[in-house]
């Protein structure tokens, strides 16, 4: 038996039982109440009403059993059309929701229904269509994780079937191969190595070990780093001085991590500012976290694309997948270790005016 009839049947046997109900309750409330009419009439009329009680009560009796009976087909009637649009209703939407269920199982991850109402059901459709939305988002993400993997790899793979052709060929010695090899197996490395970490930051599994760090050793070990690179570039480079209070603050935080972000940061500003520019590092105190804020001049990012800058393999400018340029994941493994430190990173910019990334991370109180 299907659901429909099982559901139609169900609400036949409720309006049965509530026929059955009302016969009862008029079987046992009525008789007191006609029979005090009867006593009144029986009054009125005086002696010779006395002799007509019996025909009394069995006329109010019949009449009011007759009147029952009559309205009964007509109540069952309408009763059961109710139950059945009720019934077709709610069988419909199980009905849609099963056969767009049964495509979203089989990967048709576009399905929708649409929800109507505010019952159950309404509510119900909704939250399908919140899944499958999701489920189509981790899809196409799945999908553009294994085009870019791909995309990245190609690049180096290429390089290194053209080096050992060329040493098969005799025309590059075998000495300059080597080295060229182990550049692009370094570069395949590093690939792997970041892939492997921001899976780990998008799972909540990297592994910190937080403690008080000073910003301004953090700061230090960042101007060591870059110092020479941003000078041959000609890029002027503006940290704050260690001597300040914000500067002597001391945050609770992974600093082998925050120097990544730091590094992930400078490192962007220093490939996407021109020669000439200047790019600005700034702390300050916000409540209970510091605020460290990386600000360049260079061309700036379109507001379009600035929802989109942390997504894995994410690039404004698809001319910058060259090499240099990166793994295309940087960012998002930065913003994930700003999190996993119960911070953030986030970014502001615009078309000509340069752009500023900014970090936050909670202080350390003794």
């Amino acid at each position: 038996m299907g659901f429909f009839m099982r559901l139609l049947l169900s609400h036949l046997l409720v309006i049965l039982l509530a026929v059955a109900g009302v016969f009862i309750s008029v079987e046992l409330t009525a008789p007191g109440f006609y029979r005090a009419h009867v006593e009144e009439m029986v009054q009125t009329l005086g002696p010779a009403g006395a002799d007509l009680r019996g025909h009394l009560e069995h006329g109010l009796r019949t009449t009011l059993s007759r009147a029952l009976w009559a309205s009964l087909p007509l109540s069952l009637l309408l009763a059961t059309i109710t139950a059945y649009i009720s019934s077709r209703r709610v069988v419909s939407s199980v009905e849609t929701l099963r056969r767009r269920s049964r495509a979203l199982a089989q990967g048709d991850y576009r399905q929708r229904v649409q929800a109507t109402g505010r019952d159950e059901l309404a509510d119900l459709a909704h939250h399908f269509n919140v899944l499958a939305a999701a489920l189509e988002r981790v899809e196409q993400g799945r999908t553009e994780l294994i085009g870019n993997v791909a995309h990245e790899l190609r690049a180096p793979l290429t390089a290194l079937r053209g080096y050992a052709d060329a040493m098969d060929d005799r025309v590059m010695p075998p000495e300059h191969a080597a080295r060229a090899i182990s550049r692009e197996v370094a570069a395949m490395e590093r690939l792997v190595r970041d892939l492997s970490l921001v899976s780990r930051v998008e799972a909540g599994q990297v592994e910190l070990h937080l403690c008080p760090v000073r910003v301004s050793t953090l700061l230090q070990a960042v101007r060591e780093r870059f110092a020479l690179a941003y000078e041959e570039k000609g890029i002027v480079l503006r940290l704050p001085e260690f001597t300040t209070g914000s500067g002597q603050a001391a945050l609770y935080a992974d600093p082998e991590r925050v120097t990544q972000i730091l590094t992930n940061i400078l490192g962007n500003a220093l490939r996407h500012t021109p020669a000439g520019g200047e790019v600005d590092v700034s702390i300050g105190i916000l409540k209970n976290n510091l605020v460290i804020a990386v600000s360049d001049t260079g061309p700036g990012i379109d507001a379009d694309h600035l929802p989109r800058l942390f997504e894995r393999f994410y690039r404004v400018d698809p001319a910058r997948s060259r090499p240099g340029a990166g793994s295309g994941v940087g960012l998002t493994i930065a913003r994930g270790l700003a999190e996993a430190m119960n911070g953030t990173l986030i970014a502001a910019s615009g078309p000509g005016r340069g752009s500023v990334f900014t970090l936050t991370l909670p202080m350390y109180e003794s």
